[in-house]
């Protein structure tokens, strides 16, 4: 189980001097339009979630939304400034050792050894937990029969198609067997057939024969969370601002298009419909 409250985090914006057509010079900031006078970008302000075990829980929001600031604090790469994080009741932040070892952590940036072979690669991280190499081989062989990369696996990953690259990752994450697994928008430059490959294992993964893990799955496609997610947050402007199955978030706006609703949940705060429509449809790209 992975439990967020009153999660925040800001950071420090670049400062440059910049001349203005009466040889003064003026500073200015490079960052997004939430950055303060005072230099800071507000990236995370108020975000909160529980994921149950044998249940998948989609993250979505818009790009800049803060759903990958909120995965990289519970994968204790950043500290926050303020909130806990919790996996399976302990503490990330106090405890990081102990709680990523009961996590699978795949982040956007899959970060292979090209000069490894896809074995290798899934070895390593074995070795890295703790695994003996006898318990390593087990696993990865496990895992190369689940994500069908058998053929894979003694090709060095230079070269790698993004689908492969993506197995390799996740079988890589899962090697000393989870039950808190993390994706940061897994299905990014996937074609068709690797996305629904990796919908299905992940079906499996969180069902009671595939473990009932934990799953937390961030995402700004709304098709992929409607077909994928058992509960669903929406985040928006490093806020939680809903939370609920997709049924629960249909009513909750009105709608019969989970599209629509996204729009209504994630852009409530923009003035007027069509300007939230023409945002969506300039994020979602």
């Amino acid at each position: 189980m992975i439990e967020v409250n009153g999660l925040s985090k800001a950071f420090k914006v670049r400062t440059r001097l910049k001349r203005r057509r009466d040889d003064q010079w003026w500073p200015w900031r490079f960052g997004r339009d939430q950055a303060d006078g005072g230099g800071q970008l507000m990236a995370v302000s108020d975000v909160h979630f529980r994921a149950a075990d044998g249940q998948i829980l989609g993250l979505l929001g818009p790009n800049g939304a803060g759903k990958t600031t909120t995965l990289r604090m519970l994968a204790g790469l950043i500290k926050p400034d303020a909130g806990t994080l919790q996996v399976d009741g302990i503490d990330v932040t106090r405890r990081r050792a102990e709680a990523l070892a009961r996590m699978g952590v795949l982040s956007d940036a899959h970060g292979l050894y090209p000069r490894l072979t896809a074995r290798e690669n899934i070895a390593y991280y074995a070795a890295l937990h703790g695994l003996t190499r006898e318990a390593a081989e087990a696993r990865i062989e496990m895992l190369a029969g689940l994500f069908d990369m058998r053929r894979l696996l003694d090709r060095r990953t230079d070269g790698f198609s993004q689908g492969e690259r993506m197995k390799t990752a996740l079988a890589r994450a899962l090697v000393h067997d989870p039950a808190n697994i993390v994706l940061d928008e897994p299905t990014n430059g996937l074609d068709v057939i690797a996305t629904r490959s990796l919908r299905e294992t992940l079906r499996y993964l969180r069902s009671p024969a595939g473990g009932a893990k934990c799953i937390v799955f961030s995402s700004h496609i709304m098709q992929e969370v409607e077909r994928l997610c058992d509960r669903v947050v929406v985040v928006s402007h490093g806020r939680t601002v809903a939370d609920g199955d997709v049924d629960t978030l249909l009513a909750a706006t009105g709608q019969t298009d989970f599209e629509e609703a996204f729009v209504r949940l994630a852009f409530a705060d923009s003035s007027g419909l069509d300007r939230r429509e023409r945002r969506t449809d300039r994020m979602l790209r």
